[in-house]
């Protein structure tokens, strides 16, 4: 009896990760505002946020690669106005996300409320409300990279 008939085939096989720029984008800033979120939340603790990730790095001179865990670098979303109130800009491509025309700050108040508006704007971006601005912003980031990627005239 062959091992071939003895296992159950099928012809499954595994979906393919979104290949679009709004759904690449989308997903970023999801992970970005998490991020926030548990940072806002160590901030209100008292103890600092730092994520850890995973790099391979050559460390002996052999040339073996070795996993070294080192933090990762996470941007506060939110700031402080003159008067003490707290904004929050959320950003797609390193620039800020403009909700409206001309604006990109949401007024938050105090700190405290900071994590409620973070999971109102998580339901609202997995809810496809902001695809209009990420599409934009997505766009804008795309042919900002054509143009890095264009070859200089010497």
């Amino acid at each position: 009896m062959s091992v071939l008939k003895t296992l159950k085939l099928s012809a499954a096989a595994p979906t393919a990760s979104a290949n679009d720029p709004l759904g690449r984008a989308r997903d970023k800033l999801l992970a970005q505002l998490a991020d926030q979120r548990d940072m806002v939340s160590a901030s209100l603790e008292g103890r600092l946020y730092e994520p850890p990730r995973m790099l391979a790095l050559r460390k002996d001179a052999s040339g073996q690669r070795v996993r070294v865990e080192v933090n990762r670098r996470v941007r506060r979303g939110w700031f402080q106005d003159p008067a003490g109130t707290v904004h929050f800009i959320m950003r797609v491509g390193g620039k800020p996300l403009e909700l409206q025309p001309g604006k990109a700050a949401i007024s938050i108040g105090s700190l405290d409320k900071l994590p409620g508006t973070l999971e109102a704007l998580i339901t609202a971006v997995r809810a496809g409300e902001l695809d209009p601005q990420i599409k934009e912003a997505a766009a804008a980031r795309g042919l900002m990279m054509a143009e890095r990627r264009k070859p200089r005239a010497a």
